[in-house]
C-alpha cells in the first residue's frame, strides 16, 4: 500500500491528478482534484489509499491524512463504496461529518448522494464512538469529558438554532455564534434561544 505519493504535480482532471515521481505517473482519484490548483506544476504531497478489488485497482488521493482515515472507515460501512467515501470527504469537513455521526444527525448525512436513511443509519451504528478524535479543531486542547457535555447539550441547540432562523436571523449569522452556543452547558431549548440572542444583538 501506499501511504502517500510526493512528487510533481504534471495534470488536474475533473476527477484526478496525475503526480510524477521518480519518473512515473501516478492516476490519483480525488473528490475535488481542484483542491490542489495551486500546487499545479509544483511539488505535492498527496496522501493515498490504494483500493483493490478483483476488477479494479485504483489510487484515492486526499489533502489531509484525517480524510483518509475517515476513508478507511466508511468504505467499512456497508453499503458505502470508495467512490460514495469519497465524495461525503470531498463535501464536508471531517469534523462536521464526525459531529453529525456522534449526534445522529440523519439529516444531515442524507444529504450526500447515495446516503439514504438505512445507509445514514448504518453509518452511526458503525461508526459511533469511533471519529471522536476528529471532534475538535487541531490545535484545541477540550478533554473527552468537555466533548460529551458538548454533544449533551447538541438537541437543545439545535432546536435553538431553528427557533433563531424563524426569528429571521441568516444562516450565515447563526453559524457565527453556533460554537459559542455548543460551548455552553445549558439546559433547555430557551436557555439556548436566549443566549442566541444576547449574542446576536451585540
Amino acid at each position: 500500500m501506499f501511504a502517500y505519493v510526493r512528487g510533481k504535480l504534471e495534470e488536474i482532471e475533473d476527477e484526478f491528478l496525475v503526480v510524477e515521481t521518480a519518473g512515473i505517473g501516478y492516476e490519483i482519484y480525488c473528490a475535488n482534484p481542484y483542491q490542489f490548483q495551486e500546487s499545479l506544476g509544483q511539488e505535492v504531497k498527496v496522501y493515498t489509499y490504494q483500493y483493490v478489488r478483483e476488477d479494479l485497482h485504483m489510487l484515492y488521493g486526499f489533502k489531509k491524512e484525517e480524510e483518509k482515515s475517515l476513508f478507511k472507515k466508511l468504505i467499512q460501512v456497508s453499503g458505502i463504496g470508495p467512490k460514495s467515501a469519497s465524495a461525503i470527504i470531498g463535501q464536508a469537513p471531517v469534523r462536521d461529518f464526525a459531529q453529525a455521526i456522534e449526534q445522529e444527525d440523519e439529516k444531515f448525512l442524507t444529504k450526500f448522494p447515495g446516503v439514504g436513511k438505512k445507509t445514514a443509519r448504518q453509518m452511526i451504528l458503525d461508526l459511533k464512538g469511533k471519529v471522536t478524535e476528529w471532534l475538535t479543531y487541531h490545535g484545541d486542547s477540550k478533554t473527552t469529558e468537555t466533548i460529551h457535555m458538548i454533544h449533551a447539550t447538541s438537541p437543545y441547540v439545535d432546536e435553538a438554532i431553528e427557533a433563531l432562523r424563524a426569528l429571521g436571523y441568516s444562516n450565515r449569522e447563526i453559524k457565527s455564534i453556533e460554537g459559542k452556543l455548543k460551548a455552553e452547558n445549558l439546559e433547555s431549548t430557551d436557555d439556548v434561544v436566549k443566549k442566541g440572542l444576547q449574542l446576536l444583538i451585540r
